[in-house]
């Protein structure tokens, strides 16, 4: 029920002590109702312009609910762009109450509602549906605001409430790539948020932040400075064969580039050690080869191998088949040296 002073204009004390910016609650009521009222004078006057736009330039094409405004002929853009010169108003403006005007007709327009809801909501396709969606207030309101008739036909609201419309605004000014690298920097710094991020999330994070060789480099030799983690990553056996298969190749680079002198005493025992670890590398190897053979016995459910366990199978069987190709060089060299001593 009204209040009976605010009935007969008098102000209450809660509305004379409270304010809204730099008036007071009652007067900033009494501008709001009189704002209310030039904002339907001017839908009224939006729409005798498109009225008056129809007329000189019925809608020729089929109006099927989904075509924005301005696709008309050329003899149409050229007639409403003389219309809107002579009236002083821009071709857009014309153009866009002219579409509004022919989705309402005017048995159809609603008191109180502003044109821009109006021009919103005409973006309905159906007819029907169109008609009732503006006598239908969204649910709490009293009236309809222009957010509320995005959400109505699902396009981005200016003040997002729920999440789903704050992600959707965060989307759309995060497009540019150096805006969203620097939202998600900041994002990721916050403890909170990426907890409750998931773990799978998180890996393919990882992954997309780790492709450049540096970056990646840098990330992985830091992890396994952590003994929990190194010792969980060796349980992998395509990551443990790859740790094997690059410190082989690192001893050998660091033995090419020393230059090492094979001339010098200590030779035969930096081939000793050489033939020891290539043999070690063969064993690991051969091991792979049975544990994976061991997957594809027949019978065996679940027998198909990984494309992790192809891998160390076929980089197991050329270090293999490296190993034993030089050591049959070598016998084949000492055969020769031996027959030539005889």
């Amino acid at each position: 029920m009204p209040c009976p002073a605010r009935a007969w204009g008098v102000k209450t004390v809660s509305e004379e002590s409270e304010r809204v910016g730099a008036v007071s609650r009652f007067r900033y009521d009494e501008i709001v109702t009189e704002l209310r009222q030039v904002l339907e004078q001017q839908a009224q006057g939006q729409f005798t312009i498109g009225d008056r736009a129809l007329e000189i330039e019925p809608m020729r094409l089929p109006d099927d609910g989904a075509a924005p405004p301005g696709r008309d002929l050329f003899s149409v853009r050229q007639t409403l762009a003389r219309l809107a010169e002579d009236i002083g108003l821009c071709h857009s403006t014309v153009v866009n109450v002219r579409w509004t005007a022919a989705r309402w007709p005017k048995k159809y327009r609603r008191a109180g509602v502003s044109f821009t809801v109006h021009r919103v909501l005409g973006s309905i396709p159906d007819e029907a549906e169109r008609f009732a969606a503006i006598k239908t207030l969204p649910v709490g309101k009293s009236r309809w605001t222009v957010d509320d008739a995005r959400r109505r036909v699902g396009r981005q609201v200016a003040n997002p409430v729920s999440p789903e419309e704050k992600i959707t605004a965060i989307h759309s000014l995060a497009r540019a790539e150096e805006v969203a690298a620097a939202v998600t920097s900041d994002f990721l710094k916050r403890p909170t948020v990426a907890a409750k991020v998931s773990e799978q999330e998180k890996v393919r994070v990882v992954e997309e932040l780790t492709r450049d060789e540096s970056v990646a480099t840098t990330a992985v030799t830091g992890l396994l400075r952590r003994p929990d983690v190194a010792f969980k990553a060796m349980a992998d056996d395509a990551a443990r064969f790859q740790v094997n298969q690059a410190q082989n190749e690192r001893s050998r680079q660091a033995r090419e580039d020393e230059g090492a002198d094979r001339t010098s005493p200590v030779a035969p025992a930096v081939r000793h050690i050489d033939r020891t670890v290539e043999f070690l590398d063969l064993v690991t190897s051969c091991h792979a080869c049975v544990a994976a053979a061991n997957r594809t016995v027949s019978g065996l459910p679940d027998c198909t191998l990984s494309e992790d366990e192809r891998t160390i199978v076929h980089a197991s069987v050329a270090k293999v088949r490296g190993v034993l190709t030089e050591l049959k060089l070598e016998l084949s060299q000492v055969s020769d040296l031996l027959g030539g001593v005889g």
